[in-house]
């Protein structure tokens, strides 16, 4: 079935797709073309540009479909159980002494490997 969504929109959605190029591409002109106008003019000509391909894209299936995503994507975080601000902290602190032992093992191996090279070598 999504197949044949896919299909309908095949010709439109690539015509869709080309115009929210060129839209995007007029704007990154435009702010270049226009600069002696003021920047405020053209941040507001940028943005008014990408709304607009942003509302073109989500026309297509794929656009759609990311619409489809994001939605879904924002329930999933709303079900997400944070830690707390005290699991957060003794969290934090476990990584930093981990990873400071593991630091200074890490700096004695090398120490001792180059010791060894050294004695070895003879340099």
């Amino acid at each position: 079935m999504s197949t044949n969504i896919e299909n309908q929109g095949g010709a439109m959605d690539s015509l869709k797709w080309g115009v929210v190029v060129l839209v995007l591409l007029a704007a990154v002109v435009g702010n270049y073309y226009f600069d002696t106008v003021s920047v405020l003019v053209r941040a507001i000509g940028v943005v008014v540009a990408i709304a607009a391909a942003l509302g073109i894209a989500a026309t297509t299936v794929k656009g759609k479909n990311a619409w489809e995503f994001a939605q879904e994507s924002r329930l999933e975080v709303r079900k997400v159980v944070w830690p707390t601000r005290q699991e957060t902290m003794q969290t934090t602190l476990i990584v930093f002494v981990v990873t400071a032992i593991l630091a200074l093992f890490l700096w004695g191996l090398d120490a001792v490997l180059v010791r060894l090279v050294s004695f070895i070598t003879g340099v």
